[in-house]
């Protein structure tokens, strides 16, 4: 096996894929232009052929100690590399992932459904339904103070969504819209026709199911 040293200079990792594109490489020489160098004693080449070794091995239990116990990774070249696949993944699934329901809320919000604080979390989305981003806007008791529409609509105005999606979830497991609950999405809504964002829908999660307030005939 040649060393990066011993390779044709057009052959290298990363002049082949300013010359033939990243659809041209190999596992291991994309991960070597992500690295760019490897140490003392290990070239690149031989340090990235072991971390895709590692990723055949078990992508799914992907961590930075596994990646850490590489010779030659250290912690700050195997934080570049998870860093690199949780924006990927980001973009993959922003990419496909659709929402038309207050099921598929639910679904993409299930991390939040046993939290022990209300979580306030807003979902944009494009003129499609795709979803562009999930955020966080909240913790704690949900009013209208703490949830104040210029937090909701901020990011949304940035992503340029077309709609929203709003979603809390009750720790109490109570499916039940509250005063406090119906008079923020009336607020927000109303903000939303000014701002030319549609809310879609306000969505309560508990950890037994959710309540969808567009059904509900309050959105």
């Amino acid at each position: 096996m040649k060393t990066i040293t011993e390779l044709y200079k057009n052959d290298k990792p990363r002049e082949k894929l300013i010359r033939k594109g990243p659809n041209a490489l190999k596992d291991f020489e994309l991960m070597a232009v992500l690295l760019g160098s490897g140490i003392a004693g290990k070239d690149v080449i031989k340090l990235s052929k072991e971390i895709i070794a590692l990723f055949e091995k078990g992508f799914e239990s992907l961590d930075l100690n596994s990646l850490a116990n590489i010779h030659g990774m250290g912690p700050a070249k195997a934080a570049q590399i998870l860093a690199a696949i949780e924006l990927s993944k980001r973009y993959l699934i922003k990419q496909n992932k659709k929402i038309t329901s207050a099921e598929d809320v639910y679904s993409e919000l299930k991390e939040y459904r046993n939290k022990k604080q209300e979580y306030f979390l807003v979902l944009t989305l494009n003129g499609a339904s795709h979803l562009i981003e999930k955020r966080i806007i909240s913790i704690g008791t949900l009013n209208q103070s703490l949830v104040h529409p210029r937090e909701v609509f901020a990011d949304a105005i940035g992503d340029r969504a077309a709609g929203i999606i709003i979603a809390h979830n009750h720790p109490s497991g109570q499916l039940e819209a509250s005063h406090e609950d119906k008079m923020v999405t009336k607020r927000i809504k109303e903000v939303g026709k000014i701002m030319g964002i549609e809310l879609l829908d306000h969505v309560i999660l508990t950890k037994d199911g959710y309540l969808s307030l567009r059904e509900e005939g309050i959105v």
